[in-house]
């Protein structure tokens, strides 16, 4: 696969979800990379972004380049590391929408429970494989099946954190997220013009009170 030049979108001011002395989150967009890529031309990116405005801010957990949505980052090594471990030990309460290509009609709500590895032969996609893979489970929840046209709305939960874990689990269920260039077919590629995932909904203990916080970001499709 060949790959396409870095091309974020212009910065046209962060849009934030929530702030505080802790911490601060973001609604990140299409296109771009939560943090500096590998090689160069690849240094734009949230994290950087954000850190231009808010120089304490760090990292805590990544979205996908084509992801959009909610992204917490911690204002301080202390908060960091005590975000970093609710991500950790799956303490965080994450919820996904995504348009994915055709009519959807298994069961209105279910899980997914299927491995996932790295695709050795195509790094760095990933891949279903019973044989050497980690378990991986998804929680799903149809919002519309799509009847007309063949696009169905669902919402995801993704239970373990493996890398590309949602759009993998789509491909495997015959409905590959619209605009996945990795994991989609030509056909619901050319359906959208970007990866119709979205990160809308976290919820997480503030690292300074214990409350629990809620954030919403409803998608922008």
């Amino acid at each position: 696969m060949a790959s396409t030049p870095y091309q974020p979108p212009a910065h046209r001011g962060l849009s934030l979800l929530y702030l505080s002395e802790q911490l601060l989150v973001v609604d990140k967009p299409s296109g771009l990379l939560s943090v500096p890529g590998r090689h160069p031309g690849k240094e734009d990116c949230l994290s950087r972004r954000v850190q231009a405005e808010f120089p304490d801010a760090m990292i805590v957990h990544r979205l996908d380049m084509g992801t959009s949505g909610i992204v917490v980052m911690g204002r301080g090594a202390k908060a960091q590391r005590e975000l970093s471990i609710q991500f950790q030990e799956r303490r965080v309460r994450k919820r996904y929408q995504a348009l994915v290509d055709g009519r959807w009609t298994a069961a209105a709500t279910g899980e997914i429970a299927l491995p996932i590895g790295v695709d050795e032969a195509s790094h760095p996609k990933q891949k279903v494989d019973h044989a050497t893979s980690r378990p991986c489970l998804t929680r799903y929840c149809v919002l519309d099946n799509g009847a007309v046209p063949a696009v169905s709305r669902i919402e995801l939960e993704p239970v373990t954190g493996r890398s590309h874990q949602l759009r993998v689990h789509m491909e495997a269920m015959g409905h590959p997220i619209l605009g996945d260039d990795f994991y989609g077919t030509p056909a619901s590629c050319a359906k959208a013009e970007r990866l119709m995932l979205h990160a809308c909904l976290l919820e997480f203990d503030h690292p300074e009170t214990g409350a629990l916080l809620r954030i919403e970001c409803p998608p922008p499709f």
